[in-house]
């Protein structure tokens, strides 16, 4: 499982020209799940993505969590996270999880995720969308979390 983050201080995701998802200060995160995937790694890594330690402290160092920070955080599903682009011009799918995993793992994600953050401070895409997503990176800071 593979979770690229960007601390933002906005980001919305729009599906058909409609908002499905939208933030003020927080993460954007976009989720991508491989068949070898679990329950567990979509906990071990939702735990990470809460307490992973990018934005500043008073004195303007790295050292808060989303938590510790109160922001927000939108999810969007990520397929093509899951392609390996080690070898020629095309990427291959081969490790991403079939549908229904990848949505069951997103979803447990993201129930985690609200479990810790409540349903004020959490916004997601749409699983299996044609998503147009947009941000304002801040600072840039962005990771990229595999579990």
């Amino acid at each position: 499982m593979k979770a690229l983050i960007q601390r933002v201080t906005q980001a919305n995701v729009d599906v058909d020209g409609r908002s499905v998802g939208r933030i003020n200060a927080g993460i954007l995160l976009f989720l991508g799940v491989e068949h070898k995937d679990t329950q567990d790694s979509a906990f071990r890594l939702c735990q990470r993505v809460l307490n992973y330690r990018i934005f500043a402290d008073g004195a303007g160092r790295m050292n808060l969590s989303l938590i510790d920070a109160g922001g927000s955080l939108l999810a969007v599903p990520q397929f093509t996270l899951a392609a390996d682009t080690r070898k020629g011009q095309r990427p291959s799918f081969s490790a991403a999880a079939p549908p229904e995993q990848g949505r069951h793992l997103f979803d447990a994600f993201v129930n985690r995720a609200e479990q810790a953050l409540g349903e004020l401070r959490l916004a997601t895409g749409q699983f299996g969308a044609d998503m147009a997503v947009s941000l304002v990176n801040d600072g840039p800071v962005t990771f990229l979390l595999e579990a």
